[in-house]
């Protein structure tokens, strides 16, 4: 290959593969570097490819050296394959002094078989790692996003989502409880990780995250996208149950209406997409006592005490007849309002808030 067939192949390297010209220029010198020890068992070779006209040119170097110098053994360290002594050296290079080299030119060409299979090895390996690099940086700049991807297979434990250049990894314990995932299918996925893995880029993903569900949101809400609403805070229990807070700095702006849509068409789409997981919309405030209340939604009559603002602690008081729909089946209800929250809420009925020296009028 010429020095112009060389540079059309790094054209088409570039505008395909997105590799830059000069790793593949450094990938090529490697290889030469290494095929050349490899045939002669010398280490002295310096490659040096034009970046102008893509022409190889390859140079085996001599250092000059006192033909008496020992090692700590003293045992002789010149060798005439890779020295020359000082008087020689001046023969070509008058005014030479010990520790500088004479270069050679060497023909390329001259490495045969061997070093052509040495080259491609080198530059096939680089380009590899080149592209895991691109792959890498790409989606390192999309963790903690929503994208889209085709299932492409899928083995006992994962699905692998195919994204055209590269392929993400959904374990089966990372969707959604209860959906099913069909083969060839276009799937929303929440990238959880990325990182670098012994055969290439390791695209971490999951349905289950709540990560998943914000990004749902602002994929289905323009207000979010825009600003104009603001997601406070996401818990989640995945196949469950969401709890969401949303609000807006505009007075004017209905947060939680906005979210449903005219007739519930927006959080519909949403549903639709967490297969039927139930979504509590609940409007943030800063003042945490009415936050809480409103995260504690289905339950009503709610009051809330703030026993330890530092420490973020609080009694919530309630009939009866909301106490079910406080604490929620198995305690989820009030297990997603404190993680919305960030408060550590415990529930009482309005006797035992009696017994504690509680009295509240109904």
């Amino acid at each position: 290959m010429n020095g112009k067939e060389f540079k059309e192949t790094l054209r088409i390297l570039n505008k395909e593969k997105g590799i830059s010209e000069e790793t593949v220029y450094e990938a090529m010198e490697l290889a030469l570097t290494s095929a050349y020890k490899k045939q002669t068992g010398l280490p002295n070779v310096r490659v040096d490819i034009d970046r102008e006209t893509g022409d190889i040119h390859m140079y085996s170097f001599k250092t000059v050296m006192n033909i008496d110098e020992v090692d700590e053994d003293g045992d002789l360290l010149f060798d005439d394959r890779v020295n020359l002594t000082l008087e020689d050296a001046r023969k070509i290079v008058p005014g030479i002094n010990y520790g500088e080299t004479i270069e050679k030119e060497v023909d390329p060409k001259e490495f045969g078989r061997v070093a052509a299979a040495t080259a491609k090895q080198v530059v096939i390996q680089k380009m590899r790692e080149a592209e895991k690099n691109i792959i890498i940086d790409e989606y390192q700049d999309k963790q903690d996003e929503m994208v889209s991807g085709i299932v492409g297979m899928e083995d006992a434990y994962n699905y692998y989502i195919d994204f055209g250049k590269a392929q993400g990894l959904l374990p089966k314990s990372e969707i959604i409880p209860g959906e099913t995932i069909k083969m060839g299918s276009n799937l929303k996925v929440y990238i959880t990780k990325v990182e670098s893995g012994s055969k290439g880029p390791v695209i971490l993903l999951s349905r289950k995250h709540y990560g998943f569900v914000k990004r749902l949101f602002e994929l289905e809400i323009p207000e979010i996208t825009d600003g104009i609403i603001m997601v406070y805070s996401v818990a989640r229990d995945a196949g469950n149950r969401t709890k969401i807070a949303v609000y807006s700095e505009n007075e004017r702006v209905d947060a939680v209406g906005s979210c449903i849509g005219e007739k519930g068409t927006r959080i519909a789409n949403i549903l639709r997409e967490l297969n039927g997981e139930k979504v509590d919309i609940v409007k943030y405030d800063k003042d945490p006592a009415k936050f809480i209340e409103n995260a504690l939604a289905p339950a009503k009559d709610v009051h809330v005490f703030i026993t330890d603002a530092k420490k973020q602690e609080a009694l919530v008081v309630v009939n009866d007849e909301n106490l079910s729909l406080a604490i929620g089946k198995k305690g989820l209800n009030v297990k997603l309002a404190s993680k919305l929250t960030h408060y550590k809420i415990d529930v009482k009925t309005f006797e035992q808030a009696k017994e504690m020296g509680i009295n509240i009028i109904e």
